[in-house]
């Protein structure tokens, strides 16, 4: 998995950080997570192609998480996109997508396919599965997280030694399929290894600490939290629905995740010396997110 996190800023654009934006490359894929004003310039900055987005999810529908989207839409479109694209979000997911189509005079020739979720797991393949979560927020926010399926490490030498030669027969065996060698039958467990942990990456969205989160993100390689605020300004985040950097690392810490990244920085703070402290303080396997970060899981 490669995460590149396009923006990084709150409610509002700074001259250094943009709406947020994550985009995540995996399974021959690449998926959007939000799609805030300016995601477009972003992606040319990062050199990756719109095009080849396949899937977008959104958290919510803050304007900071949705109004790169009929730019990036209409942009697919006057390129000449053919492919089907999904889109992911909470209830009324389809009532946006309607006014961007009627956004402008525009066309397009490829379809959108609208998927309106709700809590539990969205989307499965024999590659992946991505779970959603409703969490704490003014509106409704839904996190994300998706889960790697790692096949069972294939023992070369158990199958020469039943007899298997090298060749179509051992991928049979390796994606859970029995085959028939000399009249006998050899199951897959029988030349395959234990069960291996798949690779997890969880991305919050706006909200407030909450068990939800902890919960879809247990166990995760990487983390990507909201922290709006400093710890001094936890009445802020209270009011306003938000996470500090303190309440951010409490989330992780509980869910026992190897790396956290901090995202969705309030203007208010010029600089991020002090939230690194309080992080590195806290957790020492945290990141303050900036734009174009990219993570290799």
């Amino acid at each position: 998995m490669e995460i590149t996190i396009l923006g990084t800023s709150s409610a509002v654009p700074t001259e250094h950080r943009n709406h947020t934006a994550i985009i995540l490359r995996a399974f021959g894929e690449t998926m959007l997570f939000d799609c805030g004003e300016g995601t477009q310039k972003q992606l040319v900055k990062a050199k990756i192609s719109p095009m080849k987005i396949s899937k977008i999810f959104i958290t919510h529908y803050h304007g900071d998480h949705i109004l790169g989207l009929p730019g990036l839409i209409q942009s697919m479109g006057f390129r000449g996109r053919e492919k089907d694209l999904d889109i992911y979000g909470p209830k009324g997911l389809h009532k946006l997508i309607n006014a961007i189509s009627n956004f402008g005079f525009f066309q397009i020739n490829f379809n959108i396919n609208i998927h309106e979720i709700t809590d539990g797991i969205i989307l499965e393949n024999d590659e992946y599965i991505i779970e959603t979560a409703k969490l704490e927020h003014n509106i409704t926010n839904m996190a994300y997280s998706i889960y790697e399926k790692k096949k069972p490490r294939f023992i070369r030498e158990k199958a020469i030694e039943l007899g298997i030669r090298p060749g179509p027969l051992f991928g049979k065996l390796h994606n859970g399929e029995e085959v028939e060698v000399n009249g006998k039958i050899i199951k897959p467990e029988q030349v395959l290894g234990e069960p291996r942990k798949g690779k997890k990456f969880a991305y919050s969205g706006d909200s407030r600490p909450c068990k939800q989160m902890i919960e879809l993100a247990k166990n995760s390689d990487l983390l990507i939290h909201e922290a709006t605020y400093e710890n001094e300004d936890q009445e802020h985040a209270i009011a306003n629905a938000h996470s500090t950097v303190k309440e951010a690392i409490e989330v992780a810490k509980e869910a026992d995740v190897n790396q956290l990244v901090l995202t969705h920085i309030s203007t208010r703070y010029k600089e991020d010396k002090t939230m690194k402290k309080e992080a590195k303080e806290l957790f020492e396997n945290t990141i303050i997110a900036y734009d174009y970060l990219k993570i290799e899981l």
